[in-house]
């Protein structure tokens, strides 16, 4: 099903073009002109977002939001209003609204901003099922002992206030697991926020989390709240949390400590009730060794840890995760019927899958689509597993001439050590092409490039990219 959409406008014109922008993009779109006609719609029918003009007739844009976060505190709201209101608009962000655009606005803003809440209110609805399951578009699948350990981990830890540090590889079903533990907690009827800490600027990640007051620095031109106020009551989740610059650690370590917040630029402390979840993929002792993260913090975060294990260390559930995969995908995919042979999925069950779940999913999906309207064979699997290796090969055509010809050099003596003149050649291309392609994010280009960041930073200053 397409994410549905209540629009909230009593402009007739900019309703219409507002319906039209969201159909086209694909999302399922109820419209009504009244404040009170959305409340109800909102109580009869499910939706993933409201998106609501601020003046309306009858119910007016601060009472709407006051009213639904009441009776759906789940449920996302994002404000439109003019340039007169913005204080009004900041007022809305208290009382619950998720977000608020100012008129006018570009389209491509307007489809960013509801493609990220609807993802938000997705995080918060789909239901994360534990154990065998097909009924649920996302599960954490297995019955292995050490799957089983960790349902009973989430079972006990649930209804805790306690604050939980979940540790794995990429791929290994971190967020799923801080979900689970968020549906099954005495706060699952209220928001729960996630935020990728190496997917945000570093000059941004502060303000994001805890706000920012107008003036505090060149381009905040009103008030903006900050995640955790918006989670206050529910649950905040911190992925990739080894990402965090050392400063905003300091601060979210005064938050656990103090559970207050303090907006970047204000004085006023902020009293807030959020749980934190953090996810992360990095060796953090390493991290707390070479100084890149605070040891302090780090015990801060780890009341509770939950340790996800690669899926080479539990090969026993692949034959039911590709199951599932497979069960799931094949509606979408267009396929009847869907099945695997045996011999396939041995076949997938000898791989190492340094991606984890996420690389299988993926392979499942591809094979799916080669194999319809038949079942997957062996050379279906081994046509998908070429491919991924032909994608993620190093040695192209244009390297292997490389490669000859250094070795050449060698063999000559014009060259001593070709080890040495890869890495001369190379290193430099690799970590600046990441560190752009990061947009300056150091945290990102040190996870993509698998170095910590005080290796990244030390290389940026001898190709003079960081000072």
């Amino acid at each position: 099903m397409p994410p549905r959409i209540l629009l909230i406008e009593d402009d007739v014109s900019a309703g219409a073009a507002f319906e039209k922008v969201l159909r086209k993009a694909g999302y399922e779109v109820l419209s009504v002109s009244r404040g009170e006609e959305g409340l109800a719609a909102a109580v009869r029918q499910q939706f993933d977002l409201v998106l609501t003009d601020f003046k309306l007739p009858g119910v007016s844009g601060l009472e709407l939001i006051s009213k639904l976060r009441a009776s759906q505190p789940r449920l996302p709201i994002i404000m439109m209003t003019a340039h007169g209101t913005t204080e009004t608009a900041i007022q809305a962000t208290k009382l619950g609204a998720y977000e608020y655009l100012v008129k006018p606005f570009e389209v491509d803003e307007l489809l960013d901003l509801v493609a990220s809440v609807v993802e938000q209110s997705r995080l918060m609805t789909e239901e994360v099922e534990l154990g065998e399951s097909h009924s649920a578009p996302r599960a954490l699948v297995g019955n292995s002992r050490v799957m089983q350990s960790i349902y009973k981990q989430i079972g006990r830890i649930a209804a805790t206030p306690v604050t939980v540090l979940i540790r794995g590889e990429t791929g290994t079903g971190k967020e799923l697991v801080a979900r689970a533990i968020y549906q099954h907690s005495e706060r699952a009827d209220k928001p729960f926020i996630a935020i990728n800490c190496a997917a945000i600027p570093e000059t941004l990640l502060e303000s994001e989390l805890f706000g920012h007051e107008r003036g505090a620095f060149t381009g905040a031109q009103s008030q903006r709240i900050g995640r955790f106020e918006q989670a206050s009551g529910g649950t905040i989740f911190l992925d990739e949390i080894g990402d965090l610059p050392q400063n905003t650690q300091s601060k979210l370590l005064r938050v656990l400590q103090e559970r207050h917040i303090q907006r970047l630029g204000g004085n006023e402390l902020l009293a807030v009730d959020v749980r934190v979840l953090a996810a992360t993929h990095c060796d953090i002792e390493t991290a707390i060794r070479e100084k890149e993260f605070r040891e302090d913090l780090f015990y801060r975060l780890n009341g509770v840890v939950i340790q996800i294990p690669p899926l080479r260390e539990r090969r026993e559930d692949i034959p039911s995760l590709v199951e599932f995969f497979i069960q799931r995908d094949a509606h979408a995919l267009g396929v009847e019927s869907p099945s695997i042979q045996s011999d396939a999925l041995s076949l997938l069950g000898d791989q190492f899958w340094p991606g984890n779940v996420r690389e299988l999913e993926n392979a499942v999906r591809q094979a799916l689509l080669l194999a319809r309207p038949f079942a997957i064979n062996p050379e279906h699997v081994k046509q998908v597993l070429a491919q991924g290796r032909k994608a993620v090969s190093v040695l192209g055509a244009g390297y292997s001439n490389y490669v000859r010809d250094l070795l050449s050099r060698v063999q000559r003596g014009e060259e001593q050590d070709a080890y040495a003149r890869v890495i001369a050649d190379l290193e430099p291309e690799l970590f600046t092409q990441a560190f752009r392609l990061a947009q300056g994010n150091q945290g990102r280009a040190a996870r993509w490039l698998g170095v910590t960041r005080l290796k990244l930073r030390e290389k940026l200053r001898q190709l003079g990219l960081h000072q």
